[in-house]
């Protein structure tokens, strides 16, 4: 089967794809590639309590008042 041109699918149609033929690795590798906004910041997994609790109190300092 020949590999289909990722290139030209539109983000829709790669999804589609991908649902499809959900062991293709290459195509969802491709995905993340393509629409992965790479400014987006990273943040790292919390390694033990401390890190959780500080974690909180960020979340609900940036949380909008209701």
């Amino acid at each position: 089967m020949a590999t289909p041109d990722f290139d030209s699918m539109s983000r829709e149609e790669l999804r589609q794809y991908m649902l499809e033929h959900r062991d293709d690795k290459a195509a969802f590798e491709f995905y993340l590639d393509k629409f992965r906004n790479h400014n987006n910041p990273v943040y790292p997994a919390p390694q033990s309590l401390d890190d959780v609790s500080y974690l909180q109190k960020i979340i609900r300092q940036q949380k909008p008042e209701a």
